[in-house]
């Protein structure tokens, strides 16, 4: 089963499950409406995406980035990329697919050594619409590359386990 379809999949079955827990009328004092949402929001989804992005404008500090993403999500992703400081980086990362997005919020490390950097650390998924509304996650791995010579080119890479 691929990536995308595993994940609408999944986010479909979880809202199916929890029509059928809420439409059943009272089920017991020991479920409920809430529970059941409850059990639908700790359903988690492995992450993982890689990004090819070009430059699409520059402000002072900040790459302003977009590309294909692949991957369980797969679609367009943007990323803001804003160094803070000679050895750290801060970003928005936002995915978007037919049906809904994510966006996240991250720092990392960050490392130059020449043409190329490179960036390392963590993110944060705070927000889904649509068919993603329900994705959250922290702590998922959010690295990758910044090639100058190709006019400040990226390629990022975001994994991890996110609830859905």
């Amino acid at each position: 089963m691929s990536g995308p379809v595993q994940l609408r999949g999944l986010l479909t079955a979880g809202a199916l499950s929890l029509s059928a827990l809420t439409a059943a009328g009272p089920l017991g004092p020991s479920v409920s409406r809430a529970a059941a949402r409850s059990a639908l929001a700790a359903r988690t989804i492995s992450l993982n995406e890689t990004g090819r992005l070009h430059l699409t404008s520059k402000h002072n500090f900040t790459l302003n980035e977009q590309g294909s993403a692949s991957g369980t999500i797969a679609g367009t992703i943007y990323v803001h990329l804003t160094a803070v400081s000679t050895s750290r980086v801060t970003a928005e990362v936002n995915i978007y697919r037919s049906g809904g997005s994510i966006s996240g919020t991250g720092a990392a490390g960050y490392r130059r050594v020449g043409a190329i950097a490179s960036f390392s650390g963590g993110l944060s998924i705070g927000r889904g619409t649509g068919n993603c509304s329900h994705v959250r996650g922290s702590g998922v791995s959010f690295s990758g590359t910044i090639q100058e010579s190709r006019d400040d080119a990226i390629t990022v890479h975001v994994s991890g386990r996110v609830s859905g």
